[in-house]
């Protein structure tokens, strides 16, 4: 597995090459301490990876100018190819959030984040998975900007922010990857979202008018209608006053919680979706075609409400749209509603055995460097996974990492490196104490001892 590791890293050794310069041995050194380190921030990386230098990585992801995205392109291919094309991949879109102090780590600002589970100060990057079945990789990024950043150009220049950077929501962020990925011919056949993105209606109306099968959860006070709703505008009744400009529409509405409540027992239909390692998963599903329409548009869109029920679980409840086709069986509906589940399992991934979230960087384009290495990482733990399928079907990324952290060469391998790094650390640490009773001295105006 060491061997196709770097064989691995030398696929990818073309993106690392400018015209004076090679940095491919940096890279090396990153996904190995990727895979090595215990905590994956670059002075840990340099404990255990021969040959490293920690300034040198520094460099080599802050300063070094390799483009991450024909990086991060490369990945999506790579996964397209490995697909194949299936009809079972979908791709799924889904935010994460990543705690940050201060105030100057680039887009750090405070929002919700769903890692805490509260509004806190943190990064959120916009992330899309491509997933088949229990197999998902990530294949894109985009670092979500806050107003507050893009309104302040000093404070971005400060962050290395490109001049063209300009705020976009996260569902705008979450579309350009869409239309990305197509443009370099990724195929995948639905877009799977969170509600997050399924509250949006202009969002939806965009993925159905760009001609995309989706499935997009939304809240359980999501309006449908029954009927066609049939807008329309107003005549206007008297002389004086404003032409009416506004769609209304006769027909009653009803949210889908109170419509899901109404409906009778037998009108659930229980499904199995997946197997598990608890043995098969098995949920109750409603789907009908009802309208929706978002109060702008001259015409309602006839989408499938999707509605989960956990077998084990009565109050466990899910409502989904969907644009697929009339006649798209229950299933196949219950199918792509849960493979959003593989999504989180990405992240799990990325965050535990590659790192994604264990870095020490600022600025824009390391933080866009890491991310870039993190899902090259990811990659190959995808194809070491699908490679040994038939006699290794258990083989997980943490199980990768351990293989890979024991036998790539490790600096840390006898106990005079260990000793020295100890020693190193803890100078470190009393050179940290020393400067804050510094600070504490001087304020006081008391020289110190």
């Amino acid at each position: 597995m060491a061997a196709s590791f770097v064989l691995f890293h030398d696929r990818y050794s073309q993106f690392f090459v400018s015209q004076t310069r090679s940095v491919a041995t940096q890279a090396l050194h990153y996904l190995t301490g990727l895979a090595q380190a215990f905590r994956k921030n670059m002075e840990r990386m340099t404990e255990v990876v021969v040959d490293s230098e920690y300034q040198s990585l520094q460099h080599f992801v802050s300063h070094s100018p390799w483009a991450y995205r024909p990086v991060m392109d490369q990945v999506a291919l790579d996964a397209d190819r490995l697909f194949c094309g299936d009809p079972d991949v979908g791709l799924i879109i889904d935010e994460t959030g990543i705690p940050k102090k201060g105030k100057k780590s680039v887009a750090a600002a405070r929002q919700w984040c769903g890692n805490l589970g509260k509004v806190d100060n943190c990064q959120v990057g916009v992330f899309s998975s491509l997933v088949r079945g229990a197999s998902a990789t990530l294949i894109d990024c985009r670092l979500y900007v806050p107003k507050e950043w893009t309104d302040d150009r000093d404070r971005c220049d400060d962050a290395g922010i490109p001049d063209d950077v300009v705020f976009e929501s996260k569902s705008q962020l979450a579309l350009g990857s869409i239309e990305h990925l197509r443009s370099l011919g990724i195929r995948f056949s639905w877009v799977g979202i969170d509600g997050g993105y399924g509250k949006e209606p202009h969002f939806l109306s965009t993925l159905d008018s760009m001609g995309e099968q989706f499935v997009a959860d939304v809240h359980k006070d999501q309006l449908i209608y029954l009927n066609d709703p049939a807008p329309y505008i107003p005549e206007r009744k008297t002389v004086k006053g404003r032409t009416p400009s506004k769609y209304k529409t006769d027909v009653p509405g009803v949210e889908v919680q109170a419509w899901a409540t109404a409906q009778p027992k037998d009108a659930w239909q229980r499904i199995t979706t997946r197997d598990t390692t608890k043995g098969k998963l098995q949920v109750d599903i409603l789907a009908q075609r009802v309208w929706v329409w978002n109060k702008e548009e001259a015409t309602a869109r006839y989408w499938y409400l999707i509605v989960r029920r956990e077998v084990d679980s009565k109050d466990t409840i899910k409502y989904s749209f969907s644009n697929a086709p009339q006649g798209t069986t229950p299933e196949r509906l219950a199918f792509m509603q849960g493979q959003r589940y593989f999504v989180e399992r990405s992240f799990q991934d990325a965050k535990g055995t590659a790192g994604m979230d264990h870095y020490q960087v600022r600025g824009w384009q390391a933080w866009n460097h890491h991310m870039a290495l993190v899902m090259m990482s990811m990659l190959f733990m995808l194809e070491t996974r699908l490679e040994h399928k038939e006699k290794l079907p258990l083989l997980s990324c943490p199980d990768i990492a351990k293989l890979l952290s024991t036998f790539l060469p490790r600096r840390d391998a006898n106990i005079e490196e260990v000793y020295r790094q100890m020693e190193y650390r803890h100078k470190q640490r009393q050179a940290s104490i020393d400067s804050a009773y510094w600070k504490q001295f001087k304020a006081l105006g008391v020289k110190p001892m």
